[in-house]
């Protein structure tokens, strides 16, 4: 308990910011915990991370955290944090968002810092729903679901945020759950330690929009259901198709090394520089 009380009083804004907007039972705040603690155990001081949201449930995060931070436009958070890591490249660039955020409106910006390895982290935080606007159904809410927006089941396929990133080219690429509190530590943890574009996909619930429409019960419940239908990376490779049927992976989906972007451009600048000198410029 003194760990933790140690923690919120290094971290948060808990004499200026608090009572936060979040509902109760809401899986932000394990997030946020996994946060700080995944921050703290790589040793960054408060004055090298740069905190990056945009708009949403999610978004509020960094008004609660004293780091250095960017409250962005919806969808926005990504061209925000690429535009501090180039011009401030010694800093640790996180950038935190919701399902909605990051692939709607923010999936070009998503997809493209992926393919591109800038090194920025990326939290994303998926609760299938657009929470903070009423509860419409966003890119990951599931086939068949019901939202505020489709009251008569929702017929498109959702989007698989993590697999998304890995096609996009991202060198490390993970997924946990707020349930798996320990084990999301660690993946944020390692993140934070990777060189290039990292992505932790972090699977929530929203209990007050899309558990209500769908019967899915308290937020507890809802914490139950992911222990139930979360399976490692390393069991489902010995399961069958049919046994990983309403199953979701969780655990490190790929980590591998590529050239990064900030490294590259900067070679590119300083050749830039040199022909230009070259020629009397």
């Amino acid at each position: 308990m003194a760990e933790v009380t140690q923690l919120i009083h290094k971290y948060l804004r808990h004499d200026k910011k608090f009572p936060h907007v979040w509902c109760p039972g809401c899986g932000i705040g394990i997030m946020l915990g996994a946060l700080i603690r995944a921050i703290d155990a790589r040793g960054f001081s408060k004055d090298e991370i740069v905190l990056v949201s945009g708009i949403g449930c999610t978004g509020r995060l960094p008004v609660y955290i004293d780091f250095n931070t960017l409250h962005t436009t919806h969808g926005r958070a990504m061209t925000f944090a690429t535009g501090v890591k180039l011009a401030k490249p010694d800093l640790k660039v996180i950038v935190v968002m919701g399902d909605g955020d990051a692939v709607a409106i923010g999936g070009n910006h998503f997809i493209h810092a992926a393919r591109r390895n800038i090194d920025i982290s990326a939290v994303i935080l998926n609760n299938s729903v657009y929470g903070m606007t009423g509860g419409q159904y966003s890119p990951t809410t599931p086939y068949g679901s019901r939202t505020t927006t489709s009251p008569y089941t929702q017929v498109e396929q959702a989007f698989n945020i993590a697999e998304l990133a890995v096609c996009a080219g991202a060198p490390f690429v993970a997924r946990g759950t707020v349930y798996h509190a320990r084990q999301l530590d660690r993946l944020m943890e390692r993140a934070f330690q990777k060189k290039g574009f990292s992505v932790v996909e972090v699977i929530s619930h929203c209990h007050t929009q899309f558990g209500k429409l769908n019967r899915m019960g308290s937020a507890v419940e809802m914490m139950t259901w992911q222990r139930d239908h979360a399976v490692t990376m390393e069991k489902a490779a010995g399961m069958t198709g049919e046994e990983l049927k309403d199953k979701f992976t969780i655990g490190l989906l790929v980590d591998k090394e590529l050239p990064v972007y900030n490294e590259e451009y900067e070679k590119v600048r300083q050749r830039a520089k040199e022909a230009g000198e070259k020629q009397g410029f």
